[in-house]
C-alpha cells in the first residue's frame, strides 16, 4: 500500500525550518524519503522524521551561509518574511515576481 502524500508545498515557495534557523525556496520534492540511509542514520532519533511523507530540496540559507538542505515536510513551515532568499542558485533557477513569489525558469535549449 503506498503512504505517500500529497505535497503540501509547491516548487518556488519560501518555507522555513520549524526547529533550525533556515529558510530557503524548493526546487524539487521527493513524495517520500529518497536520501541515503547514512544520512537519515545521521539524525538523532529523538528528531528523525517519519519516511512516508515529501522531502524537499531547497535552496537554503541562514545568517552564516547558503547550502541545499533536504527537509520533511513536518519541519517546514512557510516563510511569511516577504524577503528575497540570497542563495546563488536561485537567480540561476526562478524569477522573483512582483508579489515576492518565485517562478520556475523557462529552460532553454542550445
Amino acid at each position: 500500500m503506498d503512504t505517500a502524500r500529497t505535497a503540501k508545498f509547491n516548487i518556488g515557495e519560501v518555507v522555513k525550518h520549524r526547529i533550525f534557523p533556515f529558510r530557503g525556496v524548493i526546487f524539487d520534492i521527493d513524495p517520500t524519503f529518497a536520501n541515503t540511509e547514512e544520512w537519515w542514520n545521521a539524525i538523532p532519533a529523538e528528531v528523525r522524521p517519519r519516511k512516508d511523507q515529501p522531502f524537499y530540496h531547497l535552496y537554503a540559507e541562514n545568517s552564516d551561509t547558503e547550502y541545499v538542505a533536504y527537509v520533511s515536510e513536518q519541519n517546514l513551515l512557510p516563510d511569511e518574511t516577504g524577503e528575497p532568499v540570497r542563495h546563488p542558485q536561485v537567480k540561476e533557477a526562478f524569477v522573483r515576481e512582483n508579489d515576492g513569489k518565485y517562478r520556475q525558469r523557462r529552460a532553454s535549449f542550445n
